[in-house]
């Protein structure tokens, strides 16, 4: 009998990767394409961003679908009627006998940590936090921007590292290196020629969030750019501290992961604020960032649901780390 095989595919603000994964750990195939969050793309452009991956993965494994599993987690599905709405047009399209949906962060928590629970809070293009308990009850938060009162992904730590410099030159707000370094990155002298860049277009807005490791590391002497840093750690602070006593987890040993494209960037200084932030709340917290690949998360959960082998897990971690490096 073909051993199962599992679709596994972490969708993305900016990037998607697909796995299939055999039952047995061995990756099958790898495929990685543009963002596919419902959120930007709305349902059918999601589903048809993962559809390509799925025919070019199942092309170079040499397979046909149905799989017996797809694991789709994916950012920008955050209320129950997104995960039943896609659920059902990935069912329609006959991928997998069996289709699970849920957040990105999911797959976060699950690549960092193989006790099955904690909390992620994920830093990247957007900003999310999961929590799961021992038990399996989840906490979980809506990530809509600024309509559910979201601050701290990368978007939000470049445009205030834009402000803080424009009002630097002109005297709007405290003298600030960014200043100096802000337009730097983009090859420019001042802020004004920025602000002119990005309001003729010359310089995609979007590319604010490319300015994250600017701020960190002007926050080792600069007062602007660590008060930035340091309203970062207060809302992940906030995120972990409501996700940790909705779950009532004050007492358990909490491992708190700290991932997304963000925190790559990130030195002890904000994990120390982080830990700081969070040392009132239980003795048995622990902060790690980490630095494994969100597909790995949603792998491991395809084997959880496929119910594999120990020796599994260790097989398709080796395989899809190797994979998605670089």
């Amino acid at each position: 009998m073909t051993a199962p095989v599992a679709i596994a595919v972490d969708g993305g603000n900016s990037k998607t990767d697909l796995a299939l994964v055999r039952e047995d750990g061995e990756l099958l195939a790898f495929a990685r394409g543009a963002g596919s969050s419902p959120h930007h793309l709305g349902l059918p452009g999601a589903v048809t961003v993962i559809d390509d991956l799925l025919r070019q993965a199942l092309d170079d494994a040499e397979l046909e679908a149905p799989a017996a599993l797809a694991q789709l987690l994916l950012s920008g599905v955050d209320f129950p009627a997104e995960e039943k709405a896609i659920r059902a047009a990935v069912e329609d399209r006959g991928w997998a006998a069996n289709v699970v949906v849920d957040n990105d962060t999911f797959a976060v928590l699950r690549a960092g940590t193989d006790v099955g629970w904690g909390v992620a809070v994920v830093c990247g293009a957007g900003m999310n936090c999961v929590g799961v308990a021992p038990d399996g009850r989840h906490a979980r938060f809506p990530a809509l921007g600024w309509i559910t009162g979201d601050w701290g992904d990368g978007p939000d730590v470049g445009r205030e590292a834009v402000s803080a410099a424009a009002r630097s030159e002109d005297g709007r707000g405290p003298k600030t290196s960014l200043e100096r370094a802000v337009p730097a990155y983009f090859g420019l002298s001042t802020p004004r020629e920025l602000a002119e860049a990005m309001h003729f277009r010359r310089i995609d807005v979007g590319r604010a969030l490319e300015l994250a490791p600017v701020v960190f590391a002007e926050a080792a002497r600069d007062e602007v750019a660590a008060a930035i840093v340091a309203r970062l750690a207060s809302e992940i602070v906030a995120l972990a501290r409501v996700a940790i006593t909705r779950l009532g987890l004050e007492r358990e040993p909490v491992e708190v992961l700290l991932g997304g494209g963000l925190m790559r960037g990130a030195d002890g200084a904000l994990i120390g604020a982080v830990e700081a932030g969070l040392a009132d709340l239980g003795s048995s917290i622990a902060i790690r960032r980490t630095s494994a690949p969100p597909i790995l998360g949603a792998a491991l959960l395809a084997l959880d649901e496929l119910g594999a082998a120990p020796e599994a897990y260790d097989r398709v971690r080796l395989a899809v780390e190797g994979a998605t490096v670089g």
